[in-house]
């Protein structure tokens, strides 16, 4: 293995992203140096698509984030192929207990209350529930010791941090939905605008405030077309898988799409 030079990847990423480039370079080449496996912080698509980008086949990349389908997930690095046990990832699932019966609590609320303890967003990973007013989230085992003794509410409710084991997650419950909208154009600005019914010049303002991302990663251009298989994520309105996408008879694009929109806090 040769030592990467992050200037390299600048050209396939946004300018945006170059810190991220940074990074994860140096995260390689200290294992070219060390010769030693590694295991990063939660990552989410986005990041883990730089990763891999950028470490190509010259080592192994193995990931988990707690539970199947997980979307943030941690990642260990290493020369050889790992025989690896989900303790290896040093993941530590939480379920967040607190009077069910007087209270609610959304994911709104448990994701500001951790984003807004003083760490980064990459020290936890997902969160879930089961629609039944269970909630849980993963965080880094390093980290226990924070966790269990800063978070003590949520929102304005009182609540406590219980450490379970990985049999005792929950199965998520997927709240998406599957609709299909006529767009004029496939610009992303334009299929934003059909989907959420505001207008292109809002859209065009949200995405120039960086409230929008594609595929995980922050655009700063209106004019990108999108196309099947593609993530867009609209700041408090929710996030669109393009699953099909086909042209109407008018000239317009019939787009059939998943939508897992933001819930209102209560």
């Amino acid at each position: 293995m040769e030592r990467r030079q992050a200037s390299k990847f600048y050209p396939y990423f946004n300018q945006e992203e170059r810190p991220v480039i940074d990074y994860f370079t140096g995260l390689f080449n200290q294992l070219v140096f060390k010769h030693e496996p590694i295991l990063t912080d939660f990552l989410d698509p986005g990041k883990r698509t730089i990763l891999k980008t950028i470490v190509g086949n010259d080592a192994f990349i193995q990931e988990y984030g707690g539970y199947p389908n997980a979307e943030k997930k941690r990642v260990i690095l290493s020369e050889e192929w790992l025989n690896l046990q989900p303790s290896d990832y040093q993941i530590q699932p939480y379920e967040i207990i607190y009077p069910q019966k007087f209270a609610k609590i959304n994911h709104s609320a448990v994701l500001g209350t951790l984003a807004n303890s003083g760490i980064d967003t990459n020290i936890f990973g997902d969160i879930i529930t089961d629609d039944q007013g269970k909630w849980q989230f993963f965080a880094k085992k390093e980290m226990a010791d924070f966790f269990e003794e800063q978070i003590d509410r949520v929102g304005r409710t009182k609540v406590k941090l219980q450490a379970i084991s990985f049999k005792e997650i929950l199965t998520p419950e997927d709240d998406s939905i599957e609709k299909t909208e006529i767009v004029a154009s496939m610009r992303i600005d334009a299929v934003l605008s059909g989907i959420s019914k505001q207008s292109r010049g809002q859209i065009q303002k949200m995405i120039s405030s960086q409230l929008v991302k594609l595929n995980w990663h922050e655009i700063a251009d209106s004019n990108i077309m999108v196309k099947e298989n593609d993530v867009l994520s609209l700041r408090h309105f929710g996030r669109v898988l393009i699953e099909d996408i086909s042209t109407t008879r008018k000239g317009k694009y019939k787009v059939v799409l998943r939508l897992w929109q933001t819930k209102k806090r209560n």
